[in-house]
């Protein structure tokens, strides 16, 4: 497949999960909320999870922003359900190289998190597609102390 293709396909993909986000909501009686904006824009995020015994058992997200954060959230969600918190966070650490331009690893379990990896060429839009990963990592750390 030419880049061009491939890239078509990519903002198919991307703009399919901000039509149609996967897992937009609350997760009733939810164990962690983490709520998250980017002033720089005005993105917004607020990811609900109910995490029993180290597994992410439920996830949901609600908030406002542009194609690329709304998009990434809904790709978070479907990639770390019925994951550990350790898988979620290794997840986390791969999307945020892929973000920096350094090496990665996203595998086949990430679903359409790859897709944004075009926006690492965009410097101004990283901190929209890090957002919701970032607030994931910020409601672990939390939830540890």
């Amino acid at each position: 497949m030419n880049f061009n293709n491939l890239n078509q396909l990519y903002r198919s993909v991307i703009m399919d999960h901000y039509k149609n986000p996967r897992n937009k909501g609350v997760v009733e009686n939810g164990s962690m909320t983490i709520e998250m904006n980017n002033p720089t824009c005005g993105d917004e995020i607020q990811l609900t999870l109910n995490v029993e015994s180290g597994i992410v058992k439920d996830v949901k997200f609600q908030g406002q922003g542009c194609s690329i954060s709304m998009a990434s959230a809904s790709m978070m969600t479907e990639a770390i359900m019925n994951e550990s918190v350790e898988r979620a966070l290794e997840m986390a650490n791969e999307f945020s190289n892929m973000m920096l331009g350094e090496d990665y690893n996203i595998t086949d379990d990430m679903g359409d998190v790859e897709a944004l990896q075009g926006v690492n060429q965009f410097p101004a839009r990283i901190k929209c597609a890090t957002l919701t990963w970032k607030a994931l990592e910020k409601g672990f750390k939390e939830s540890d102390k």
